[in-house]
């Protein structure tokens, strides 16, 4: 299936090209990806301002020149049982997987992280939990953004979503595109209709996406192997859980095939995903009861630290539930 038609945003030259020196004039209108006309605020030969504008996205080459940077960014929004919303900028565009906030406060992390909504061309859904689609139909509404997502997760999901601008249903295991964006949607191991993690694929960068899973298994290893950058649930200690709150029930439910991966079972999986050229890790889903940032992290530190297999550990960051993480370039 294919995405929505798509352009890169002004300025957006996907090759080295001249770009019009010695034209002058105030800020040109143009129209945003959802038709929205706003204004540039460059001039056509205001270089420092294009290097400002894409935020590195371009170096200058030559008087004159610009020459597009193949660089992805991406940014976890927030990550965690209360909400969850990663945004991926590439080429002008933008891309949410998940958008588990409401639709006032997603506006406010995304403006913190330095993302931009007009720039978003899809939002795809993991799953129907609440803290994944709570937001999804809100933006979807609000900013014409079309929504995607699998047939199973649009139906237990319905009444969360709402009405959305507009509805894309992919395939689990096939390959879709959202503007510059493509999509591998891999099956994950929750207790949801049909719950996915990602790979995102665009230019010569490739990130996957990979939360509230309880088991790790061939399919993820194969999927997720690769990537530039990871996204993975880091989710609880199970020391921490039995001696924690949680009735025996959800602590069973958490540590099900079908519940949240703890954190030593992340760090072996990581084991087992690094390569030369994976840049960067985002440990995420993090419990606020069951789990600590300083644990997640020395857990899966010390476990890379004790690998002998040839490959540098890349830089490691948190998601965080209550405000953004690290805008990631890869």
């Amino acid at each position: 299936m294919s995405g929505l038609p798509y352009s890169p945003g002004p300025g957006m030259e996907s090759r080295c090209g001249n770009s019009s020196a010695g034209q002058t004039g105030k800020g040109r209108e143009t129209q945003g990806v959802h038709g929205r006309t706003r204004k540039s605020g460059l001039r056509s030969n205001d270089t420092d301002g294009i290097e400002r504008r894409c935020k590195g996205a371009f170096s200058v080459v030559g008087a004159g020149n610009v020459c597009f940077v193949d660089t992805m960014k991406f940014c976890v929004l927030g990550s965690g049982s209360k909400g969850n919303a990663t945004y991926i900028e590439h080429d002008g565009a933008g891309l949410l997987i998940d958008a588990g906030f409401s639709g006032k406060e997603l506006s406010r992390r995304m403006a913190l992280a330095g993302g931009d909504m007009d720039r978003l061309v899809g939002i795809v859904v993991t799953h129907e939990h609440h803290d994944h689609i709570h937001g999804a139909g809100i933006l979807s509404r609000k900013y014409g953004i079309p929504v995607y997502l699998n047939e199973g997760t649009a139906q237990a999901g319905a009444k969360r979503l709402g009405a959305v601008e507009s509805l894309h249903h992919f395939v689990t295991g096939g390959l879709f595109s959202v503007g510059p964006f493509h999509l591998h949607p891999f099956s994950v191991s929750h207790d949801t209709a049909d719950p996915v993690g990602f790979v995102v694929e665009s230019g010569e960068r490739r990130l996957g996406y990979c939360t509230d899973t309880g088991m790790v298994s061939r399919l993820l290893l194969h999927r997720l192997g690769g990537c530039h950058g990871l996204i993975l649930e880091c989710n609880h200690d199970p020391q921490m859980l039995s001696d924690g709150p949680y009735p025996l029930h959800l602590q069973q439910r958490v540590r099900s095939r079908e519940g949240h991966l703890a954190n030593a079972d992340a760090a072996q999986f990581l084991g087992e995903l690094l390569h030369a050229d994976l840049l960067h890790i985002v440990l995420a889903h993090l419990s606020d009861t069951n789990n600590t940032p300083e644990l997640a992290l020395e857990t899966v530190t010390a476990y890379l630290a004790t690998l002998n297999n040839g490959f540098p550990v890349p830089e490691i960051s948190l998601g965080y539930q209550d405000r953004p993480g690290k805008m990631v370039s890869l």
